[in-house]
């Protein structure tokens, strides 16, 4: 158990130091994994020293590497947005404003909806 306030404050900057080295061993495996430049052989090697000398090695790679990290992560950002982008408007269905009224029109005439319906549907598409 803790015997005084100095042991506790001990126990929690280790703790602390093993959360933070934690987090930052998972952005050094992502990074390694998300660098399609750098082959296997040097990821196994990154990954070898992260287990036998894990502060040494998260140190010494994001000082050589920190750069790069930063550059992969906005770059896997921008892809997954631009994905994402290109998926919602597949799903939504984008039309032009003469297609959704043509489509409204053909509603209208079948009396699937009213004419105020089909008002409110032409203003929206218009709009």
């Amino acid at each position: 158990m803790l015997d005084s306030f100095w042991d506790f404050l001990w126990y929690t900057l280790l703790i602390f130091a093993f959360v933070a080295y934690l987090i930052i061993l998972f952005q050094i495996i992502g990074d390694l994994f998300r660098d399609h430049k750098l082959s296997g052989v040097w990821k196994a090697v990154w990954i070898f020293f992260l287990i036998v000398l894990p502060y040494l090695t998260a140190f010494t790679y994001l000082i050589f590497r920190g750069r790069g990290m930063s550059e992969r992560a906005f770059a896997a950002h921008a892809e997954a947005q631009k994905a994402a982008n290109a998926y919602i408007k597949q799903v939504a269905g984008t039309s032009s404003p003469a297609e959704s009224i043509a489509s409204a029109k053909s509603l209208l005439d079948s009396g699937t909806i009213t004419q105020d319906e089909f008002d409110q549907l032409k203003a929206k598409a218009l709009a």
